[in-house]
């Protein structure tokens, strides 16, 4: 597969005291604000680093579907918290919660599969930045 898709965002002002606007081609963000105050505060609106906990939860939960079910398993929920930590101006860690229901799983290897997803996830191989996995299978 070969695809790409876009995002949009229109910045005003300066930095601390400006305002801006994401948008995604799918529309499901439209004009979204962010801010320094939604940034580096708790302002209402998104941020980069929120984004990039999405896609990283996005993206972690669905490779991980895939290898299990190359391993004959099929989930019935993932659930994944993704923790961006940003940190003297940069994201140096992530660490990626993760709350599996996988029948007919042993413990070992829904770890073993779920260290594979964390490594060879797209957004994972993206980010630079230091990647910690706890897991946790009901």
């Amino acid at each position: 597969m070969n695809f790409i898709r876009k995002a949009f965002a229109t910045w005003k002002g300066s930095g601390k005291e400006g305002k801006g606007t994401l948008t995604t081609e799918s529309t499901v963000l439209q004009d979204t604000q962010y801010s320094y105050n939604t940034r580096f505060e708790n302002g209402k609106g998104t941020n980069p680093e929120e984004l990039i906990a999405a896609a990283h939860a996005g993206c972690f939960s669905m490779q991980l579907s895939f290898l299990l079910g190359e391993e004959g398993f099929t989930p019935n929920s993932l659930n994944v918290e993704a923790n961006v930590q940003f940190k003297d101006g940069e994201i140096n860690k992530v660490i990626l919660e993760l709350k599996g229901d996988v029948p007919n799983i042993e413990a070992d290897k829904f770890n073993e599969i779920a260290e594979k997803a964390k490594e060879v996830c797209p957004i994972s191989k993206l980010l630079k930045a230091e990647i910690e996995l706890k897991s946790h299978l009901s």
